[in-house]
């Protein structure tokens, strides 16, 4: 008699896969204990740039608050970053009563960094003038506006195009990382990290003119340096697409 898994049958196909993926998480690290305050930062950073805290994921760190600044209301803080836009998925931490806090409300908890996070800043977005009167308008294809960087980018810099297009011309070193809701098109050798669609655009391309990428993602699928390297069209012009959940590297 043959021994069948309790998991696997052959009348009972798999219902789910586990899959890698990268995706954009913003970290709002807290320095004090102090939500008025925090609130009314947060009301002054979605002025600048509103759709950037548009149902953006968000990690809690509460690593790094000082050992006296007391107990935090951590469901009002995360009511605080929700009415601004900002959805927590986790929090980090060291202090007891904060993991204890969180496990109370089933919110997972996150060991503390022990990298240090780039800043990352929203750009603020342009006011628009008072529309003078005009005749009908005539319909034309939407142009998303194109984030154009001419200087090397160094390990350590995060780029971001929020809403449109990433255009570099210069070379990307290892370590630095490119980020775009659209597309990103690296014209110099690219050796950092390149995350496309990150909003989750799956129509998304990357274009590199030489390939030699820490990484590329779009859309959360992603590929790292060791399956880069075995692609024959390593270290040439490329561009990378996605195919449902599979990024397909093609030569330019």
């Amino acid at each position: 008699m043959q021994t069948m898994s309790p998991n696997h049958t052959p009348d009972t196909p798999s219902v789910f896969q586990l899959k890698g993926s990268m995706l954009a998480i913003t970290v709002l690290e807290l320095a004090r204990n102090d939500l008025e305050a925090l609130d009314r930062q947060l009301a002054a950073k979605v002025a600048q740039a509103p759709n950037f805290f548009s149902n953006t994921p968000l990690v809690l760190a509460l690593d790094k608050l000082p050992a006296g600044e007391g107990a935090v209301d951590l469901p009002g803080l995360m009511r605080i970053c929700r009415h601004h836009g900002l959805r927590t998925l986790a929090i980090r931490a060291n202090r007891i009563e904060d993991i204890a806090a969180a496990i109370a409300i089933d919110l997972p908890v996150l060991p503390p960094s022990g990298a240090r996070e780039r800043p990352l800043e929203p750009e603020p977005e342009a006011k628009k003038p008072e529309p003078a009167p005009a005749p009908p308008p005539v319909l034309e294809p939407e142009v998303r506006p194109t984030r154009i960087i001419t200087a090397p980018v160094r390990g350590g810099q995060q780029i971001y195009a929020q809403g449109g297009d990433l255009v570099v011309t210069a070379s990307v070193s290892p370590g630095a990382e490119l980020l775009a809701d659209g597309n990103i098109h690296v014209y110099g050798a690219m050796r950092g990290r390149a995350l496309a669609g990150i909003k989750g655009n799956t129509k998304a391309r990357i274009f590199c003119q030489q390939m030699t990428a820490e990484m590329v993602s779009i859309a959360g699928q992603y590929k790292v340096c060791e399956d880069l390297r075995r692609d024959p069209l390593w270290g040439a012009g490329v561009q990378v697409s996605l195919s449902g959940d599979v990024l397909n590297i093609t030569r330019l």
